[in-house]
Protein backbone atom coordinates (compact mmCIF):
# COMPACT_ATOMS: atom_id res chain seq x y z
CA UNK A 1 0.00 0.00 0.00
CA UNK A 2 1.56 3.12 -1.23
CA UNK A 3 1.88 6.33 1.19
CA UNK A 4 -0.11 9.36 0.06
CA UNK A 5 0.34 12.19 2.02
CA UNK A 6 -2.00 14.84 -0.01
CA UNK A 7 0.51 17.76 -0.65
CA UNK A 8 -1.71 20.65 -2.32
CA UNK A 9 -4.55 21.78 -1.16
CA UNK A 10 -5.47 25.52 0.73
CA UNK A 11 -3.03 24.39 3.66
CA UNK A 12 0.08 24.05 1.86
CA UNK A 13 -1.16 27.05 0.40
CA UNK A 14 -1.79 28.90 3.36
CA UNK A 15 1.60 27.74 4.39
CA UNK A 16 3.24 29.31 1.03
CA UNK A 17 1.56 32.49 1.45
CA UNK A 18 2.41 32.60 5.28
CA UNK A 19 6.08 32.41 4.02
CA UNK A 20 5.56 34.64 1.56
CA UNK A 21 4.04 37.57 4.11
CA UNK A 22 6.52 36.91 6.59
CA UNK A 23 9.74 36.88 4.17
CA UNK A 24 7.92 40.07 2.24
CA UNK A 25 7.94 41.88 6.08
CA UNK A 26 11.27 40.52 6.72
CA UNK A 27 12.37 42.19 3.48
CA UNK A 28 10.64 45.42 4.04
CA UNK A 29 12.54 45.99 7.29
CA UNK A 30 15.76 45.35 5.27
CA UNK A 31 14.87 47.81 2.33
CA UNK A 32 14.15 50.54 5.28
CA UNK A 33 16.84 50.23 6.86
CA UNK A 34 19.02 50.41 3.60
CA UNK A 35 20.28 46.85 3.75
CA UNK A 36 21.58 45.49 0.04
CA UNK A 37 19.20 42.65 -0.04
CA UNK A 38 16.09 43.65 0.66
CA UNK A 39 12.03 43.48 0.06
CA UNK A 40 12.27 41.31 -3.23
CA UNK A 41 15.03 39.17 -2.44
CA UNK A 42 14.09 37.94 0.84
CA UNK A 43 10.73 37.68 -0.62
CA UNK A 44 11.88 35.23 -3.04
CA UNK A 45 14.28 33.31 -0.73
CA UNK A 46 11.72 32.62 1.69
CA UNK A 47 9.07 31.49 -0.42
CA UNK A 48 11.55 29.33 -2.44
CA UNK A 49 12.47 28.09 0.88
CA UNK A 50 9.20 27.57 2.10
CA UNK A 51 8.56 25.71 -1.49
CA UNK A 52 11.74 23.15 -1.23
CA UNK A 53 10.18 22.45 2.38
CA UNK A 54 6.36 21.53 0.78
CA UNK A 55 8.22 19.39 -2.23
CA UNK A 56 10.82 17.17 0.42
CA UNK A 57 7.46 17.10 2.67
CA UNK A 58 5.04 15.96 0.56
CA UNK A 59 5.96 15.86 -3.31
CA UNK A 60 8.01 11.77 -2.88
CA UNK A 61 4.83 9.63 -1.70
CA UNK A 62 4.36 8.02 -4.87
CA UNK A 63 8.40 5.99 -4.15
CA UNK A 64 7.76 5.56 -0.70
CA UNK A 65 5.75 2.87 0.55
CA UNK A 66 4.46 2.64 4.34
CA UNK A 67 6.34 1.35 6.92
CA UNK A 68 9.50 0.69 4.39
CA UNK A 69 11.28 3.41 2.66
CA UNK A 70 11.89 2.02 -1.26
CA UNK A 71 14.59 5.06 -1.73
CA UNK A 72 15.11 8.47 -0.11
CA UNK A 73 13.79 10.84 -3.28
CA UNK A 74 14.61 13.74 -0.80
CA UNK A 75 18.45 13.20 -1.35
CA UNK A 76 18.11 14.54 -4.27
CA UNK A 77 16.24 17.70 -3.69
CA UNK A 78 18.62 18.45 -1.06
CA UNK A 79 21.56 18.14 -3.88
CA UNK A 80 19.42 20.36 -6.14
CA UNK A 81 18.92 22.79 -3.70
CA UNK A 82 22.83 22.73 -2.72
CA UNK A 83 23.94 23.17 -6.37
CA UNK A 84 21.54 26.17 -6.73
CA UNK A 85 23.12 27.64 -3.82
CA UNK A 86 26.76 27.74 -5.28
CA UNK A 87 24.91 28.86 -8.97
CA UNK A 88 23.45 31.78 -7.26
CA UNK A 89 26.45 32.04 -5.36
CA UNK A 90 28.45 32.59 -8.57
CA UNK A 91 26.31 35.18 -9.85
CA UNK A 92 26.26 37.99 -6.94
CA UNK A 93 29.26 40.54 -7.29
CA UNK A 94 30.34 42.85 -4.61
CA UNK A 95 32.15 46.09 -5.41
CA UNK A 96 32.93 48.68 -2.59
CA UNK A 97 29.36 49.50 -1.12
CA UNK A 98 27.58 47.98 -3.83
CA UNK A 99 26.20 44.25 -4.18
CA UNK A 100 24.59 43.24 -7.39
CA UNK A 101 22.84 40.43 -8.41
CA UNK A 102 20.82 38.87 -4.84
CA UNK A 103 17.86 39.08 -6.83
CA UNK A 104 19.09 37.09 -9.73
CA UNK A 105 20.73 34.84 -7.23
CA UNK A 106 17.23 34.33 -5.01
CA UNK A 107 15.27 34.34 -8.90
CA UNK A 108 17.18 31.40 -10.20
CA UNK A 109 16.66 29.26 -6.26
CA UNK A 110 13.23 30.34 -6.70
CA UNK A 111 13.06 28.83 -10.58
CA UNK A 112 14.78 25.81 -9.30
CA UNK A 113 11.73 24.51 -6.57
CA UNK A 114 8.93 26.05 -9.29
CA UNK A 115 10.84 23.21 -10.98
CA UNK A 116 11.14 20.86 -8.24
CA UNK A 117 7.81 21.26 -7.65
CA UNK A 118 6.68 20.78 -11.20
CA UNK A 119 8.37 17.20 -11.09
CA UNK A 120 7.47 15.91 -8.06
CA UNK A 121 3.93 16.63 -9.44
CA UNK A 122 2.92 19.50 -7.15
CA UNK A 123 1.54 21.73 -9.82
CA UNK A 124 -0.60 23.98 -7.80
CA UNK A 125 2.07 24.40 -5.53
CA UNK A 126 4.75 25.14 -8.81
CA UNK A 127 1.83 27.86 -10.22
CA UNK A 128 1.27 29.52 -7.16
CA UNK A 129 5.42 30.21 -6.53
CA UNK A 130 5.49 31.47 -9.79
CA UNK A 131 2.73 34.13 -9.62
CA UNK A 132 4.25 35.02 -6.48
CA UNK A 133 7.62 35.79 -8.23
CA UNK A 134 5.58 37.81 -10.56
CA UNK A 135 4.43 39.72 -8.01
CA UNK A 136 7.27 40.15 -6.40
CA UNK A 137 9.20 40.98 -9.69
CA UNK A 138 6.40 43.62 -11.09
CA UNK A 139 4.72 44.78 -8.00
CA UNK A 140 7.25 45.35 -5.58
CA UNK A 141 9.42 47.58 -7.53
CA UNK A 142 7.21 50.67 -6.93
CA UNK A 143 7.33 50.07 -3.33
CA UNK A 144 10.66 49.66 -3.35
CA UNK A 145 10.75 53.00 -5.40
CA UNK A 146 8.25 54.87 -3.30
CA UNK A 147 10.39 53.68 -0.18
CA UNK A 148 14.05 54.89 -1.75
CA UNK A 149 12.51 58.29 -2.61
CA UNK A 150 10.92 58.33 1.05
CA UNK A 151 14.95 57.90 2.04
CA UNK A 152 15.95 60.34 -0.04
CA UNK A 153 13.77 63.06 1.41
CA UNK A 154 14.55 62.22 5.08
CA UNK A 155 18.08 62.21 4.32
CA UNK A 156 18.06 65.87 2.46
CA UNK A 157 16.04 67.07 5.72
CA UNK A 158 17.39 65.58 8.30
CA UNK A 159 21.61 64.44 7.70
CA UNK A 160 23.29 61.58 10.02
CA UNK A 161 26.43 62.89 10.26
CA UNK A 162 27.04 66.72 10.01
CA UNK A 163 30.05 67.53 8.24
CA UNK A 164 30.13 71.03 9.96
CA UNK A 165 29.77 72.28 13.63
CA UNK A 166 28.97 75.56 13.88
CA UNK A 167 29.33 77.28 16.97
CA UNK A 168 26.85 79.57 18.80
Amino acid sequence: MPFEPTGEGLRQLGELGVAFLFSALIGLEREIRRKSAGLRTYTLVGLASALFFLISKYGFGDVLVADKVVLDPSRVAAQIVSGIGFLGAGIIFVRTDSVTGLTTAATIWLTAAVGMACGAGLLLLATAATVSYFVVAIGFPPIVRRIQRTRRTDDVAAPEHPTSVSKP
